[in-house]
């Protein structure tokens, strides 16, 4: 049912121990450093980015998530929670991976029931995967822990 190449839920607990939780964590710090990214942008527009300032933050989180993702396979937030994204054979993701995550995060936070369901199963099943990480087949882990 698993596979071989990312941790056993039910022989290697640790490594998705308290991820949940730390994927939470990671999103308010995530989601803090985006808001003052934003922030810090909005004067080199000469104020114009106020008027479409959703879209501004929508597109600073996207590149954010999307380079951070690619390069370390972990957000900030998500380095400080010391937790990771693996792909389903194991690897750290690369920048198609990070950009395909980005993209199922993006529309999952815009649409209500998703974020939801995706939220539910980060709690309620045996790796913790969210929705986009359950079609990816990918997995945050426990970065202490090791393979």
């Amino acid at each position: 049912m698993y596979s071989n190449a990312l941790p056993d839920p039910e022989y290697q607990r640790e490594f998705y121990q308290g991820v949940p939780a730390k994927r939470g964590i990671a999103w308010v710090i995530d989601t803090i450093l985006t808001l003052i990214l934003t922030a810090i942008i909005v004067p080199f527009t000469a104020f114009t980015a106020l008027f479409f300032l959703p879209a501004l933050f929508i597109m600073v989180n996207t590149a954010y998530r999307w380079i951070s993702l690619a390069n370390s396979s972990a957000t900030p937030g998500m380095r400080f929670a010391a937790i990771e994204f693996r792909r389903a054979d194991g690897r750290a993701f690369d920048t198609g991976t990070a950009f395909l995550h980005t993209l199922g995060y993006v529309v999952s936070m815009t649409l209500v029931l998703p974020q939801i369901l995706s939220v539910a199963m980060m709690l309620f099943t045996p790796k913790g995967q969210g929705l986009t990480d359950t079609v990816l087949g990918s997995v945050a882990i426990n970065k202490t822990a090791r393979f």
